[in-house]
Formats: C-alpha cells, structure tokens, sequence
C-alpha cells in the first residue's frame, strides 16, 4: 500500500455484487459460501448507512429466454433453468442486505436506469461480469465524487474480480472485504495484492 492505492475511507462508497436469492445455499444458481458471507456484509451495509455513505447493490437479471444472458448461460435458460429471471423471488437482493422490503424494478434496470432505494442507495443492472460494461456506475460514482471502492458479495473468480479490474483501470482505489465475498482463494487475494488492492476483514473495516 501507498499514497496512491491507500484507501480513503472519508471518500469510498461500498458495493454489493449478484448477493440475489437465487445464488444462496439451495437455490438454482447456488454458489457455496455466499449464505455464509451474508451476516458479515448485512454489518458493513449497516456501517455504512449509519455513516451516511454511499452503497450501490449490482445485479444480474436474466429474461426467460436467455436473450440478454452471456453466451456461457444461454443453453441453460433456453432449456427452462430458473435462475435470476425477471421479477421472479429468486431475481431479488438476499433480503437481510435491504433496509425494507424492496423489489428490484426489473423495467427500470433492464433499461439501463437506477433504481433509488434512499438518498445514498442505489441498484444498478450488469449484463455481463463487470459492474462498468455497458452501466451506468461510472457516471454514478462521478456523481458521488467518490475515490474508494470497497467490494462485497458473490463469487470471487467472475463478477467480483472484473469489476475489481475495471475498478483499477480507472485508477479508483479499492479494498475488497475478505469475509464478505464468497469464493475467494488465495492466489486470487494475493492476485489482488499485487494490482494495489487493500484486503480487510469485516472487523478490520468498520472497527474505529
């Protein structure tokens, strides 16, 4: 870490990637260890709207005949696998990350808008791993005049890391929170290490 990776916590804004019921234990996109990590980002999610700072939950969405899915789940859809459709139970937020209950406004994110849940939360639509392909996040995090991003949520290898890589060719800082992402390993952490990014516990984050 140095003066230009060090993150600035008085500047940052937390971001939530794929945390949807369909990717929890049991369910048809289950990805093992996103149940377990859920208790840890509902602490930083209520960390950070105590503090009043920004958080912005990213989301797949998928139409029931795969038209808009990546070419790697295209099959899966066209033959009737339900994960992450449109409106459907298992599209929603993990519902411990909501202050209320609160449905995505598929309409809305499908078409590239964002959906305010309060005055520093946000939901905003991906269609493909990275969180800046073709959304408008960078506009958004603009707007916040934010320099820190600091990522949680669902599965390491895919969607988390690109976005961290997109994150970093736009000279963003960034800290990803160890024990609120699932799927993460240690080469890939030290991976991260090596490109300037901050590693900390759920502790190590919100304690004073």
């Amino acid at each position: 870490m140095d003066a230009y990776t060090q993150p600035d916590y008085s500047s940052a804004v937390l971001i939530t990637i794929d945390t949807q019921c369909d990717t929890l234990d049991g369910q048809p996109l289950e990805i093992p260890g996103t149940s377990a990590v859920l208790p840890n980002m509902t602490r930083l999610l209520e960390a950070f709207r105590r503090a009043g700072r920004p958080i912005v939950h990213i989301v797949r969405i998928y139409q029931p005949d795969g038209s808009n899915a990546d070419i790697c789940r295209k099959s899966a859809l066209e033959s009737g696998r339900p994960m992450l459709l449109t409106d459907s139970d298992g599209c929603q937020l993990a519902s411990s990350l909501l202050p209320s209950d609160i449905r995505l406004d598929s309409q809305r994110l499908l078409a590239g808008e964002i959906q305010i849940i309060s005055e520093q939360e946000v939901i905003i639509y991906k269609s493909r791993w990275g969180a800046f392909y073709k959304t408008p996040l960078q506009a958004h995090l603009q707007t916040l005049k934010v320099s820190t991003l600091i990522f949680t949520g669902c599965n390491f290898p895919n969607c988390p890391r690109t976005s961290i890589y997109e994150a970093s060719e736009r000279d963003y800082r960034v800290v990803l929170v160890t024990d609120a992402l699932s799927g993460l390993y240690e080469r890939g952490a030290e991976e991260m290490r090596r490109i300037g990014v901050t590693l900390l516990t759920t502790d190590e984050l919100i304690s004073p």
